[in-house]
């Protein structure tokens, strides 16, 4: 370790210079990446699979088709990288969340089901469900993210899931908050969604202990 520090400063001067030239194409093609993941999950959410072509999404960040190529050679490789996108944007939304009571935690599971996040999600998957190219790497992808969110709700529920039932609970809620998002689909469902959370909280409360 006390090789290392001394080193740092001095004993590449010409790797500076370098990481600097080439740092602004950097930014440049990460801004680009971005907007178009950002673009393709609005036009997921707006417009469905059917409506979502590369061209729509490219035109909608504002970059041409060539350079959304460059970024994502074919469309499964665009929209697969949205929903990873989604995926850690939801995996963060929780993270970020504040040590809270558990009916905050619940209302706040709920909230990332039934947002845009999870409507454009949701889109991917029924494309998935017909084309047989997007299918494998969604399913995957899916299951990555729906270990990682049942990782995230246990932690933040403070579930102990050596006691009998508990995995279960957190499994029902997560199950429970992804069918109010698809009900969200079709109508404005907010003040019925409320009483439901709220019986849905104690529920965990008394299931988890």
């Amino acid at each position: 370790m006390g090789a290392v520090t001394p080193s740092s400063p001095s004993s590449s001067p010409s790797s500076s210079p370098v990481k600097s030239a080439h740092t602004p194409k950097q930014d440049r093609s990460r801004a680009t990446r971005q907007r178009l993941l950002e673009a393709a999950v609005a036009c997921l959410a707006e417009h469905g699979w059917a409506g979502s072509t590369v061209s729509v999404v490219a035109e909608r960040a504002g970059v041409s088709r060539g350079a959304a190529q460059h970024h994502f050679p074919t469309r499964e490789d665009l929209f697969t990288g949205a929903v990873e996108y989604v995926a850690e944007e939801r995996s963060a939304a929780l993270r970020a969340l504040p040590d809270r009571g558990r009916a905050e935690v619940v209302a706040a599971l709920v909230d990332l089901y039934t947002g845009p996040l999870f409507r454009a999600a949701l889109q991917l998957w029924v494309a998935a469900s017909n084309e047989a190219q997007l299918r494998p790497r969604v399913t995957e992808l899916e299951a990555r993210v729906g270990r990682e969110t049942h990782r995230i709700a246990v932690e933040l529920l403070g579930a102990d899931e050596s006691r009998p039932g508990a995995r279960e609970t957190v499994q029902g809620l997560l199950d429970m908050a992804r069918g109010l998002g698809l009900a969200n689909l079709l109508t404005d469902d907010t003040a019925r969604r409320a009483r439901v959370v709220a019986q849905w909280a104690a529920l965990v409360e008394e299931g988890l202990g």
